[in-house]
């Protein structure tokens, strides 16, 4: 009997992407063939971001371009997932005809059904709360073959006025160290040369289940019970830098000296709005905390400019702090007014072309700090890990702990011969070039 192929789409986050890995796991199991050809499949399961309208822009974008393959290639069913289905699941059923089934956030592991209900030529709805769906799980790795991202805990209590993620991926829940161990081994067995922790808030580990933060304990005990050579944390938050997360930089080799804390603002009353645990005390304060004990530590960060209610002044002292702090990466947002969330309803909206302008006055100053920032690593030799090759420009394209996969630059690495390396190889090279967010790089000599 002819297998169904179902294709993917994973929009948005990497947290999201994972999602999607767990749910190719679960059709892979079933019997149903994946295919990475979307011409050549029955069904598609396009996981979606609801997170900004932008991210909504792109996702009804997506549905509509895939329903076009119902009439042009041999597509019989649309499947949408995720967290725009999470907040308007029943909205895209009733408005969208494309769509043959929606599966919230929290009814992933009712994949398998969907497709067999679609299959039928049966309408489908598994719209649960997003604390129903269990934690872990398999997956199929689809990052490529050198890294790999492992959540650590799933939603977010934080409660920030201008964000909808606290509605789209429930209360705050840390998986335990056991399990989270479990995984990272999984992960080396495969070959994973880097693998990144993430959640909403990866310094709130533990909390629920512990009763105090416990990032700085499950970064050790992935570290000891597996030999991956680096481990990298994303998204952390500023009032929760403890001296154990400290002492990790200080001590552990493999604890990549890299750290992403989005401190999103640094004006007091703009932080308040914003209800921010902690304000600029605490955001300085954590910084310098950091750098004391690793002054070597990458720090990146993110603001979000055009806040209701932001002055004229409060956006200088924004831009006065970016340029004495100097973040080695630094990622900008324009406030997006999201429905359902406090902040939608703040007096003092700002025009969107003067979001626009102190966006452009922010990058256009951060560029700055990144072109110094990168001519200090002229003559400096570093460890890379092989990304790929680019035959056209007869280079290698590599990263250094410096940066981070997807949203950071790349080490491009001249002078060696085709076939010289493999993906994930870590290679010792020496800085030569600052070429704007990227840098130039030849092999050391020794």
């Amino acid at each position: 009997m002819k297998k169904t192929k179902i294709g993917f789409v994973s929009l948005g986050c990497c947290k999201n992407l994972m999602d999607t890995e767990v749910m190719l796991s679960e059709l892979n199991a079933a019997g149903y063939e994946i295919t990475g050809e979307e011409t050549e499949a029955d069904i598609i399961i396009l996981n979606t971001c609801g997170f900004i309208q932008e991210a909504k822009t792109e996702a009804i974008d997506n549905i509509l371009d895939i329903a076009w393959l119902k009439t042009n290639a041999k597509l019989k069913g649309l499947i949408v997932c995720g967290c725009l289905v999470q907040r308007y699941g029943e909205e895209i059923m009733k408005e969208m005809p494309e769509v043959d089934a929606v599966v919230s956030v929290g009814a992933i592991h009712d994949i398998v059904e969907a497709v067999k209900k679609v299959e039928a030529g049966e309408k489908f709805k598994a719209l649960k709360a997003p604390e129903e769906a269990a934690m872990g799980g398999d997956r199929i790795v689809t990052t490529p073959e050198h890294f790999a991202y492992l959540k650590i805990a799933e939603g977010c209590d934080n409660r920030c006025t201008y964000c909808a993620i606290p509605d789209i991926r429930g209360k705050f829940r840390s998986r335990t160290i056991e399990d989270i161990v479990e995984e990272a081994k999984n992960m080396e067995a495969l070959g994973i040369r880097e693998l990144i922790l993430v959640a909403q808030d990866t310094t709130r580990y533990g909390v629920d289940i512990y009763g105090e933060y416990k990032l700085d304990e499950l970064i050790r005990a992935v570290t000891e019970a597996t030999s991956i050579p680096w481990i990298r944390i994303l998204y952390c938050y500023p009032d929760k830098i403890t001296d154990g997360l400290c002492r990790e930089f200080r001590e552990n080799e493999r604890l990549v000296k890299y750290i992403d804390i989005p401190v999103q603002h640094i004006n007091d009353t703009i932080l308040r709005r914003m209800n921010r645990h902690g304000g600029k005390e605490v955001i300085v304060s954590a910084i310098k905390k950091l750098r004391e004990a690793c002054p070597e530590i990458v720090i990146r960060s993110t603001v979000i400019v055009g806040f209701p209610g932001e002055t004229e002044e409060q956006f200088a002292e924004l831009m006065d702090f970016l340029a004495e702090t100097k973040f080695d990466r630094l990622g900008a947002f324009e406030y997006s007014c999201e429905e359902g969330t406090p902040a939608a309803e703040f007096d003092g909206q700002i025009d969107d072309d003067v979001k626009a302008e102190r966006y452009d006055a922010v990058m256009s100053q951060q560029n700055g700090i990144m072109e110094e920032a990168n001519s200090r690593r002229i003559g400096r030799r570093e460890i890379v890990i092989v990304e790929g090759y680019d035959p056209v420009s007869e280079t290698y394209f590599c990263r250094s702990q410096s940066e981070a996969p997807e949203i950071d630059g790349k080490v491009y690495l001249t002078g060696a011969p085709k076939n010289s390396f493999s993906v994930g190889d870590m290679v010792d090279v020496t800085i030569t070039e600052a070429m704007d967010c990227d840098l130039i790089a030849v092999l050391s000599q020794f």
